[in-house]
Formats: structure tokens, C-alpha cells, sequence
């Protein structure tokens, strides 16, 4: 079984990201493509294991492993908690709709910590631009003032909403350049100071909830693991053919 088989035939939950979920699209605008799989059981009862992600096969799509993905969503990664968010579900399955219902389990007051350093780190690499080049990179400084606008929302009402609203037409202003550098600089400096205070008296619980999550794992890899072997599946049909063969 290949990874891109992995993705086609056991995606459980698929999403669209990017500007198109956060409501910034324009016509320039790739679609990218996130989603979970549910590697079947019985492969991990083999010394060569199932990927834990798959890049493609389409064009701009990447694809998790259903723990992996879980693993990362415990850690409170701002790009898979934003994709258990998207307004723009292309796929999803039962399995899909039991790990959507997990989302509140793992937000918390962690996602203050995980924002803001992935923040941090981007405004280092924009300043650094900015020294090399002379202008910073204008599309990276909109998401990444999105990115703490987010943030500052999930804080003070305990929702992680991606669509930007009446955000927009700022943000896009800045990806056309049509603000300065400092003018950049004192907003984002004015946003760190709100997801600061926001954090002081954020409702989020301390920290996420593994012991629910552990729960869907465990339930999911049972189920799937009734199923039939997929690897015997495809002795079957090798065995087929070469006895169709054989005639």
C-alpha cells in the first residue's frame, strides 16, 4: 500500500487552508489541501510502518496520520488546530466527525505559548528581510499579523475562528505593501500587547485533555482493526490473477 493510497482511500477528514479559509483569497490565490488519514490497524503489525504525513499526491495537498495529527493538536500547533477549524471541509466521514468533536479538548491556554513563539520566529525572518533586502515580504507579514489576530480571538472567547471578517480589507493592505514597515511594526507590536492581556484573563483551560483523545485513538484503531488485512486483500488479488493467468 503507497502513501498516496494512504490518502485516497482512507482520508477520514480533508479541508481546505490557506487564504481561502482565512478569507483573503484573491485571484492569485493557491487552493491548499490539508487532511487526516486513518492508516488501517494491521499495518502497524508489520516492522515497516505507515508514513506518519504524505505530501500530494495532488498539487499543494498534505495529508496527516490520524495520531500524528493528534500528537501535534496536543501540543496546540497553530497550523493543525487551524486546520481542525476550517470553514471549508471537502471530505469527511464518521471517523472525521468524532475528531472534530474533539476540538475543544485541545484548546487551552497553551495556544498563547505556540501562537505567539511561531510568531516570533516569522518576525524575526521578515526583520531580517527587511535589513537584507530593504522591504519585508509582504504576503508573510499579512498572515502573520492574521496569525495573532487569531490568537487574540481564541483568547477572549475561547473560539478559534479562521475567516478574518471585517479584518480583510486591512490585511490586505498590507499584503499590497500599501503600509511602511514601521506602521507594520507599531500594529503588530499593538496586537502582542492585547494577546498579553487577552492571555490574563483568557477562560481556556490550563491545559488540553489527552485522556479524551487517547479515547478516540483507542476506539478507532479497534474498530479498524476488525476490518480485514489490507495486505491479505492484496494477496487475494495477486493470487487471482496469476490463477486467471494460469487458465
Amino acid at each position: 500500500m503507497t502513501p498516496e493510497d494512504l490518502v485516497r482511500d482512507h482520508t477520514v477528514y480533508s479541508c481546505v487552508m490557506g487564504s481561502r479559509a482565512f478569507g483573503l483569497a484573491t485571484e492569485e490565490s493557491d487552493t491548499d489541501r490539508r487532511g487526516v488519514f486513518l492508516a488501517p490497524t494491521p499495518l502497524y503489525w508489520r516492522l515497516a510502518k505507515p508514513p506518519t504525513h504524505v505530501e500530494g499526491p495532488a498539487p499543494e495537498q498534505f495529508s496527516w496520520e490520524v495520531e500524528r495529527f493528534c500528537e501535534l493538536a496536543l501540543r496546540a500547533n497553530p497550523n493543525i488546530l487551524e486546520c481542525l477549524h476550517s470553514p471549508l471541509v471537502e471530505h469527511i466521514d464518521d471517523t472525521g466527525r468524532e475528531l472534530l468533536a474533539l476540538r475543544g479538548a485541545f484548546l487551552s491556554r497553551e495556544v498563547q505559548r505556540t501562537f505567539v513563539r511561531y510568531a516570533e520566529g516569522q518576525f524575526t525572518k521578515l526583520t531580517a528581510g527587511v535589513r537584507i533586502a530593504g522591504s519585508p515580504r509582504w504576503k508573510p507579514a499579512m498572515h502573520l499579523l492574521r496569525l495573532m489576530i487569531t490568537c487574540r480571538h481564541l483568547l477572549r472567547t475561547g473560539e478559534l475562528v479562521l475567516d478574518v471578517g471585517d479584518e480583510r480589507e486591512r490585511l490586505l493592505a498590507v499584503r499590497r505593501g500599501e503600509v511602511t514597515w514601521s506602521e507594520f511594526e507599531a500594529r503588530m507590536a499593538r496586537v502582542s500587547e492585547e494577546v498579553t492581556a487577552a492571555g490574563e484573563h483568557t477562560t481556556l483551560p490550563e491545559g488540553p485533555d489527552p485522556a479524551r483523545v487517547e479515547d478516540f485513538l483507542v476506539r478507532v484503531r479497534r474498530r479498524s482493526a476488525l476490518q480485514s488485512d489490507p495486505y491479505d486483500q492484496l494477496a487475494e488479488g495477486a493470487a487471482g490473477q496469476r490463477f486467471t493467468g494460469q487458465r
